[in-house]
């Protein structure tokens, strides 16, 4: 077994579609030596086909990381599968629609609520859920959107993303005890199934691709995928804490 990822086992969540970030992490980590197990949520069985595109064919475990009962469960579930993990995907976010498309003064609490607890909430979840299976030297990687800045439509899941930006610093403080890193990747826009569901999102779009130094392509979710694989990796042992941009370098410019 040769690659990037030779011998490490991985567990990817957020796989929905073959146009999804996390289809993209899990074939390339396939690829480069390591053992997948994929999370699904709600419709199992699109997971399961979805899986069966990559090179080699994933289990797939059910995950609603807003139940307790599954997360407890969690660890005992991937042990039927490998026998410890060495790296954690948290790709994993929603919020209700009462939240995005410029209605930020109007959205109600409890919308607001899940849209953290899904999107914010679960980084932690996850990991403390997974930490059983890992030893020093395991990383956790999460997908974020720049939440320095306010962004048209984003309303409360930006919010939310940048609640996971502190999330991350903090799990890193409180897992770097144990040899455990906690970074995050933070992408330009792509056409996923969640940029799909965010009222406006081609004003996203447009800025991008006029904008960004290097350019941006909206359909390509390798470069994002590889940084989370150089993150998974031995590469990075002594990084933590950390926020790549995969962006195309629209972050650095001024408005």
């Amino acid at each position: 077994m040769s690659g990037l990822l030779a011998g490490k086992r991985l567990l990817v969540t957020g796989v929905i579609t073959d146009a999804s970030i996390a289809f993209s992490v899990a074939k390339l980590a396939q690829e480069n030596g390591a053992q997948v197990v994929l999370t699904g949520f709600g419709r199992l069985s699109l997971v399961e086909r979805i899986a069966k595109r990559l090179p080699e064919p994933a289990p797939v475990i059910e995950l609603d990381v807003t139940n307790t009962e599954h997360l407890a469960g969690l660890a005992d579930k991937v042990r039927e599968h490998v026998d410890g993990l060495d790296g954690v995907v948290h790709s994993i976010g929603f919020a209700p629609q009462s939240c995005l498309g410029g209605g930020f003064l109007d959205a109600p609490w409890e919308d607001v609520a899940t849209a953290v607890h899904v999107s914010t909430y679960s980084y932690k979840s996850l990991a403390v859920a997974a930490l059983p299976l890992m030893s020093p030297g395991g990383a956790v990687v999460g997908l974020t959107f720049d939440a320095t800045k306010a962004w048209p439509v984003y309303d409360w899941m930006g919010v939310a993303k940048a609640g996971l930006e502190s999330a991350s610093r903090y799990l890193a403080m409180h897992l770097g005890k144990q040899g455990i890193r906690s970074n995050l990747v933070s992408a330009g826009p792509l056409r996923t199934m969640a940029a799909k569901s965010i009222p406006g999102f081609e004003q996203f779009e447009d800025a991008w691709t006029e904008r960004a130094p290097l350019g941006w392509s909206l359909t390509d979710q390798e470069p994002a995928a590889r940084a989370c694989l150089a993150l998974l990796s031995d590469w990075f042992p002594a990084t933590t804490g950390e926020i790549v941009h995969v962006d195309g370098g629209y972050h650095a410019l001024g408005a």
